[in-house]
């Protein structure tokens, strides 16, 4: 089983992300509360079983004070079993990160974080509009190997906009002299309702580059590679099998609850989505009600779902259990066109698995919605 917690604050709003989040944090402590409450009403949708992993994302869970984190947790283990050898990861900003608050975290139950660095590179972070500059950026992580958080994933950005490749280099080789477990690493999309979206839309600044994108993937992949990191997910790259548990059984298709605002939730026949919207679903929760939006999955939706996240992995997609779910339907329509794309050089079949090679991985969404079923 897999818990999810969304923590819907942040100081400042990035440039590019469309996340749900507040930066009024006058409600904190209540909306803590709320989520607290959304446990207890929650506690069932779970089958029987121990929590394999927590996950703290948002937003920015590192805002959260020493009280509320621990709040949290001792609310989560009163009312599920959690493993004793669980995955408890926290998603921070490098500017929150002293050493107080590292051992604050690794107290309450931390074992492992998601670093929200971005880049190393100083103009790069001012046109993000990221609080931290590229010292913090390195301290932190020296920080947290100091207190023995030892299990720590850095999060970098490409595709932004520069003259040439030689600022991703530098992050990456920045990122090397870490010595971190594991790096995500996302291409810079432009959301519309962003800030970047706004410019965008009145030409304040230009689209992606989509060649120079897939240029910095390639970059990315060759160098993380010859350092010693597997890319077991298209953006995500760890060290001697450091895979991050709680994101690995999204893609696996594991059920999980997620709670707080906008969390999403997923039993194996439906999901559902909370509210995104902090005083809404604080409302309905002291009303002991689930703000939430139920999507009952048709045998469609699940394979279509499969193919979106396990195309991305090392995994693949499995084609009995493609064909299990859609009444063999799947192997009818697509067997043409997954001939098409093993000739085409962007996947192969291996032991009833559909895999991408080097260069499907970029073009996994577009080869994954060409499979989808209708």
């Amino acid at each position: 089983m897999h818990l999810y917690i969304h923590i819907p604050f942040c100081r400042q709003a990035c440039h590019y992300c469309d996340f749900h989040f507040s930066t009024n944090t006058k409600n904190k402590r209540a909306i803590v509360e709320a989520i607290a409450r959304e446990i207890i009403l929650r506690k069932e949708y779970l089958s029987s079983g121990e929590l394999e992993t927590i996950y703290f994302g948002g937003g920015t869970p590192s805002l959260l004070d020493e009280s509320e984190l621990g709040f949290l947790m001792q609310t989560i283990r009163s009312n599920f079993k959690v493993d004793a050898d669980a995955e408890i990861t926290l998603e921070a900003n490098p500017d929150d990160l002293n050493k107080e608050k590292l051992v604050q975290l690794q107290s309450a139950g931390i074992n492992r974080l998601s670093i929200g660095i971005q880049s190393f590179h100083e103009p790069h972070l001012k046109h993000l509009n990221r609080i931290h500059d590229s010292y913090e950026a390195g301290n932190c992580v020296k920080l947290a190997q100091e207190v023995g958080i030892n299990n720590i994933s850095i999060d970098l950005i490409y595709a932004i906009p520069a003259p040439d490749h030689a600022i991703l280099e530098s992050d990456i080789q920045k990122a090397f002299e870490l010595d971190v477990a594991h790096i995500s690493a996302y291409c810079l999309t432009i959301e519309p309702q962003t800030a970047f979206g706004s410019w965008l839309k009145k030409k304040k600044i230009k689209p992606i580059d989509e060649e120079f994108a897939a240029q910095q993937f390639e970059i990315l992949m060759a160098g993380l590679a010859s350092n010693g990191y597997e890319q077991y997910e298209i953006s995500n790259f760890a060290r001697n099998g450091k895979y991050s548990r709680h994101n690995s059984s999204y893609w696996k298709q594991h059920h999980y609850l997620g709670v707080g605002p906008s969390a999403h939730s997923y039993n194996g026949v439906s999901r559902e989505f909370n509210i995104s919207n902090n005083a809404q679903y604080l409302a309905a929760i002291l009303d002991d009600r689930i703000p939430s939006t139920i999507e009952i999955l048709s045998s469609a939706d699940q394979v279509n779902e499969y193919l979106l996240t396990g195309l991305r992995t090392k995994w693949g997609c499995d084609i009995s259990t493609l064909n299990k779910l859609s009444d063999n339907g799947f192997e009818i329509q697509n067997r043409a066109e997954i001939s098409m794309m093993a000739q085409k050089g962007w996947l192969f079949i291996d032991n009833g698995t559909i895999l991408l090679t080097h260069a499907g991985k970029l073009f996994a969404d577009r080869i994954a919605s060409d499979l989808f079923l209708d």
